[in-house]
């Protein structure tokens, strides 16, 4: 497969933006021809699902149906539409040797990527990939293993009838763990590899590969209300961030709270968390306000554990900081830096929480909701990396590209 790949990729670079665009819309429409197959092919992984006996929520992920299925193929339709970054000249100059450099945008090559649960990553993953120029090998989990392997079917027959060549888009048809190694190792072929899941996914495919790794983490996300916000845009803002969605990895699992405002806000947005099902787990403080405030409203005592930990569920770590100094400092030690938001009406505490809160994205009152693909402008993602190189935060189509140079001389000699 990492032969076929990378043959298909050499042939996929000089491709042009229109040819790849066709085949995009190809695929489309072939997976809106192939409906019944593919849910044909979900129902058997929903059904092995609840014999397995995977939460609702799990399975909810899981499940197709006709208009999940056109909203896969739109968004299809919608990478088609985008602005292919491949070719681009990104720079250009002269220097005193005479030699004009250009420093063009290409395709990485060969991508990897690893994942669990959604099948419509399948889709979302390849046709980006596709869209950039790379041939791309996929690794699904065992839970929509069946449903994976109808929509790489179906996106490679479409593909395929319009030209694409024949390897660019393939998915691996089995589950062992064993697969994994091997694409780790697999150093002559894959040019980069992204997994995309759990910690121990993750962990692993960092201690096996022999080629650069893109991580999707943890989303240790935290909202800070500072001393000088405005109390009702702070309860908004906190309650979209953890309630709107709160089982992806850009919800809130932290809320941090300035002592002087605690006295006013805490009761007000443990109220309304309460009222939202939301659990809560809190610092000492946080607890014996709430306490005398309201001993109806059940605080767990914290841990030094919830500071770090990603619940994807209404579960809620809340902390009563002395400072904005405070609430930088735990956010540096215990984030995954990924998403991290400051409510604030003072530009100055905005300012030295957006400089120095070391994350992929950072914000000033809005959710943290809002760090995704689509809500950047980019149309669709492929992940946010929690890396620094060479990708940070929501990855599109600029992302999955690398560059060159390109030298063009008249006879210069050195």
């Amino acid at each position: 497969m990492g032969a076929h790949a990378l043959t298909a990729s050499r042939e996929l670079a000089t491709f042009d933006s229109e040819h790849k665009n066709r085949i995009l819309l190809a695929m489309a429409d072939q997976l809106i021809a192939d409906e019944d197959s593919i849910l044909e092919s979900n129902a058997k992984d929903i059904s092995a699902a609840e014999e397995n006996g995977l939460n609702a929520a799990m399975i909810d992920r899981l499940r197709l149906d006709p208009v999940r299925l056109a909203g896969i193929a739109g968004g299809i339709r919608q990478v088609a539409d985008l602005h292919d970054p491949v070719g681009e000249i990104l720079e250009e100059w002269t220097p005193s040797n005479g030699i004009k450099i250009r420093k063009k945008r290409t395709p990485i090559g060969v991508i990897g990527i690893i994942y669990e649960s959604r099948p419509n990553v399948t889709s979302d993953a390849a046709v980006l990939c596709f869209k950039t120029g790379n041939a791309v090998i996929l690794r699904g989990g065992s839970e929509a293993i069946h449903s994976n392997c109808a929509i790489a079917q179906s996106l490679q027959t479409g593909g395929v009838s319009e030209g694409m060549p024949e390897h660019a888009v393939q998915l691996i048809p089995f589950t062992d763990r064993e697969s994994v190694k091997h694409m780790a190792e697999m150093d002559q072929y894959l040019d980069l590899i992204i997994p995309r899941g759990g910690t121990g996914l993750i962990e692993t495919v960092v201690s096996l590969a022999r080629m650069p790794v893109i991580k999707h983490y943890d989303g240790i996300c935290h909202v800070y209300i500072d001393s000088e916000a405005d109390l009702e845009m702070a309860e908004a803002i906190a309650i979209n961030s953890k309630v709107q969605k709160p089982s992806v990895c850009n919800a809130m699992e932290t809320l941090l709270i300035h002592q002087d405002i605690a006295d006013k806000f805490a009761p007000s947005i443990a109220n309304s968390l309460r009222e939202n099902n939301v659990q809560l787990i809190g610092c000492e403080a946080f607890k014996n306000l709430i306490s005398k405030t309201d001993p109806d409203i059940e605080v767990k005592a914290a841990t030094e554990e919830d500071w770090s930990t990603e619940y994807l569920d209404l579960i809620l770590s809340i902390k009563i900081v002395e400072s904005l100094e405070d609430s930088i400092t735990h956010i540096n030690e215990y984030g995954s830096q990924h998403s991290d938001a400051i409510v604030t009406n003072s530009e100055a505490n905005a300012e030295i929480f957006l400089n120095e809160v070391d994350s992929a994205a950072v914000f000033w009152n809005c959710s943290t909701r809002f760090s995704d693909g689509e809500e950047f402008g980019f149309g669709a993602e492929i992940g946010i990396s929690t890396d620094k190189l060479h990708a940070r935060g929501p990855m599109a189509l600029k992302e999955l590209t690398s560059y060159k140079y390109l030298l063009l001389g008249k006879g210069q000699i050195r």
